[in-house]
């Protein structure tokens, strides 16, 4: 999957469209696969038919189904998905310039970090009570201990107004930390 993600980031940068891979795919990346995600995910400010022509020539074809940015290719299982620019974990924005960056054999791709990973799959299990979200943010937390910035957390989930809430709590006691103040 990274691969083909490292590839379609290649493709998408040479063309001058900068996508950042994210949800579910960046999830399988941290957790070496423990999750596996049917879709990779690039938040990007491209519009569709800047997509199009870039993707077409990889031998992805757009569907529109379920949601208007999607590409599937006959040729593997995972299929694209763009949801729109800015990158965002609940209310709280944050600048690509902040997002890490992967070398792979088939070329380098845009990731949101470990750290924005586990918000973003936070701010779901908050804002939707969706119970795999949370399971997704406590197995990157539990992968990747020395690449997460906790006090970023522990800032993040106190100013969207989470910290209190059943998903969070369930959260840190699983990760084995104290609920941040708020």
């Amino acid at each position: 999957m990274i691969e083909l993600a490292a590839r379609v980031s290649e493709e998408l940068e040479a063309a001058g469209i900068f996508a950042t891979l994210s949800g579910g795919s960046a999830v399988s990346v941290y957790t070496e696969n423990r999750y596996q995600s049917e879709d990779l995910d690039f938040v990007t400010s491209a519009l569709l038919d800047e997509l199009k022509p870039v993707l077409e020539r990889l031998g992805f074809a757009h569907k529109g189904s379920p949601r208007l940015s999607v590409f599937e290719h006959p040729a593997t299982k995972w299929y694209l998905e763009f949801p729109p620019a800015p990158l965002s974990f609940g209310g709280t924005y944050v600048d690509v310039s902040r997002c890490a960056v992967l070398s792979t054999p088939t070329g380098k791709v845009r990731i949101i970090t470990a750290t924005h990973s586990i918000m973003d799959r936070l701010s779901a299990a908050a804002s939707w009570q969706d119970a795999p979200s949370l399971e997704q943010a406590v197995l990157v937390a539990t992968h990747q201990t020395d690449n997460i910035d906790w006090d970023e957390i522990d800032t993040w989930v106190v100013a969207e107004g989470v910290a209190k809430t059943r998903e969070i709590r369930e959260f840190y006691r699983a990760v084995r930390r104290p609920l941040p103040a708020g």
